[in-house]
C-alpha cells in the first residue's frame, strides 16, 4: 500500500502543495510584517494560498498522467476553479465583512466591558496570494514530473 501511495504522483503533488504552501507562510509573513507568528502555518489564508496550490499542482499533474483531454482534468480544472474564485472572492469578502464587524463593535461597546469575541478576518486571499498559489501549484507538479517520470504502473 505504501508503495502504491508513493507512485501516485498526483498525490505527491496534493500534499506536497499543501505542505509546502502551509510552512511558506511563516516566513513570508515574517519579511512583510518583521514578526514572527508561527501561529499563521496552520490558519487559512496568508500567501501563498495553499487550498490554490493543491487544486493547481493536483489538476497539472492529472493532466500530465491522464491527459489534458480526459475527463478526470476537465472535473479537476472545474473544482480548481471553484476553489481559486473561493478563496479570492467569496472567502475575502467574507474577511473583509468581518473586519469591518470587528470595527464596528469595538467602537460601539467601548468602555462598556462586554465580553466580545472577535471575527476571523483572515478568511480567504488577495488575488496576489492566489496567484503565487497558483504558481507555487505549477512549479510543485512541474518538478515532481520531471524528477520522478516513472509510470503510474512502476511496482516497488
Amino acid at each position: 500500500m505504501l508503495c502504491s501511495l508513493i507512485h501516485n504522483r498526483v498525490l505527491l503533488a496534493a500534499v506536497l502543495a499543501w505542505t509546502i504552501g502551509q510552512f511558506l507562510k511563516a516566513p513570508l509573513d515574517y519579511v512583510l510584517n518583521k514578526r514572527w507568528n508561527w501561529g499563521i502555518i496552520l490558519s487559512p489564508g496568508g500567501m501563498p494560498s495553499s487550498h490554490t496550490a493543491l487544486v493547481t499542482s493536483v489538476t497539472l499533474a492529472i493532466g500530465f498522467q491522464e491527459g489534458f483531454a480526459s475527463p478526470l482534468f476537465a472535473l479537476s480544472f472545474a473544482i480548481g476553479m471553484i476553489v481559486v474564485y473561493d478563496a479570492a472572492g467569496v472567502r475575502r469578502q467574507a474577511g473583509i465583512h468581518a473586519e469591518r464587524i470587528n470595527e464596528m463593535m469595538k467602537s460601539f461597546f467601548e468602555n462598556r466591558g462586554i465580553p466580545e469575541k472577535e471575527l476571523k478576518e483572515v478568511l480567504g486571499h488577495t488575488p496576489f496570494e492566489v496567484i503565487t498559489g497558483v504558481i507555487l501549484g505549477i512549479l510543485i507538479s512541474l518538478v515532481l514530473f520531471w524528477l520522478f517520470p516513472f509510470s503510474p504502473a512502476t511496482s516497488c
